[in-house]
């Protein structure tokens, strides 16, 4: 399955350089740096928790500009892109709208694709939070919403910002969040499965704002064994399916909420991270992927996925090409004719990001 004729909008990637802004890796970008270890070695040493989330750390000690995701997309015939927060440290109360004006500065739409739309970081809990999001809207014309690291998994050998559940319905989240909606910006939801409960929750209370979910929910350890305990069997996994499955549909009867069919790739799932420069074969990947994006079709519609790449965090498992063709085939399969691929690779990223036509 290809996507001749037609341009995308690739609606999930992450622009960074942890050697020049302020990045929770640039620590660890600079010790790259400056002592020049082994990435095979330090990928050892790292904490199980980190080895297991990035799959392969190069990703995070460079630089990923437009030129190394134009780079990644080959031929791929990527029209415009849609930024999401990557873990900006912040400097003063103000400090994460700085990494929307470095992003609305990079060089992009010269010989890379059009950024069409960013998404910043921001967390309706924390005091000042309106006037954070003014300031992301003064930063760049092209500032649509906020993402807030609010996932959280009960295995704390899953790697996850939250120590516990809740933190999405939480009293101050909430009442913060209706400075979101009375601005018309959209929240990127980034949670685990087991979180989807409460991402209904926030749609239900706030019907009028879009929510976009990411990864589908990303359920951690369906495809292979991560963490302390999980998914460490095939009845392990095919009980995190269910649930994932019930919980996806229950989410789905949200009008306001759109899904990601993003970060399918990543190495959390429990995809075997295979050796730098061999990415996972494409019919190995569909085979994993196709039983998450058949349903996701079945519950969200053609009218509320929209596709993206999460580049360079899905890097470790599979390359920008194969990624799309495993999706698209995987969307095919299950009955997407060529007007409904279009709308789930362009056309509704256009309309969640109001992104101009090129």
């Amino acid at each position: 399955m290809d996507l001749t004729g037609t341009t995308v909008v690739d609606a999930h990637i992450h622009q960074w350089d942890p050697l020049t802004t302020p990045r929770t890796f640039s620590r660890l970008a600079k010790l790259f740096r400056a002592v020049p270890v082994p990435l095979d070695l330090a990928k050892r040493l790292a904490p199980r928790r980190e080895r297991e989330f990035v799959g392969d750390p190069a990703p995070f000690v460079r630089p990923y500009l437009p030129r190394d995701y134009r780079a990644d997309a080959g031929d791929v015939p990527v029209e415009a892109v849609v930024h999401i927060e990557a873990e900006w440290t912040p400097s003063g109360p103000l400090g994460l709208a700085a990494e929307t004006q470095w992003v609305a500065s990079l060089p992009f739409g010269v010989d890379t694709p059009a950024l069409g739309a960013i998404v910043g970081a921001a967390d309706p809990a924390a005091p000042g939070f309106a006037e954070l999001l003014d300031a992301h809207l003064a930063a760049s014309p092209g500032f649509r919403g906020i993402r807030t690291r609010i996932e959280f998994h009960p295995d704390s050998a899953v790697r996850a910002l939250c120590a516990s559940p809740g933190a999405v319905n939480s009293p101050a989240f909430l009442d913060g969040f209706a400075a979101l909606a009375e601005r018309g910006l959209e929240f990127e939801a980034w949670v685990y499965s087991g979180q989807l409960a409460e991402v209904a929750a926030l749609a239900e209370r706030y019907p009028e704002t879009t929510i976009v979910l990411n990864h589908l929910g990303t359920p951690a350890g369906i495809f292979g064994a991560v963490g302390r305990d999980t998914g460490r069997n095939p009845g392990q996994r095919r009980e995190l399916f269910v649930r994932w499955r019930d919980d996806i549909a229950a989410l789905a009867t949200h009008s306001n909420v759109v899904s990601k069919v993003s970060g399918l790739m990543m190495p959390i799932l429990g995809h075997p991270v295979p050796l730098r420069g061999e990415p996972t074969p494409v019919p190995v990947l569909l085979d994993r992927v196709a039983p998450l994006l058949g349903h996701a079709l079945d519950a969200f519609g053609a009218d509320r996925l929209v596709w993206g790449s999460n580049f360079p965090v899905d890097k470790p498992i599979t390359s920008i090409p194969n990624a799309v063709t495993a999706v698209a085939t995987a969307l095919a399969d299950h009955g997407a004719d060529d007007k409904a691929i279009e709308k789930i690779f362009r056309r509704n990223a256009q309309r969640v990001y109001g992104i101009e036509n090129f």
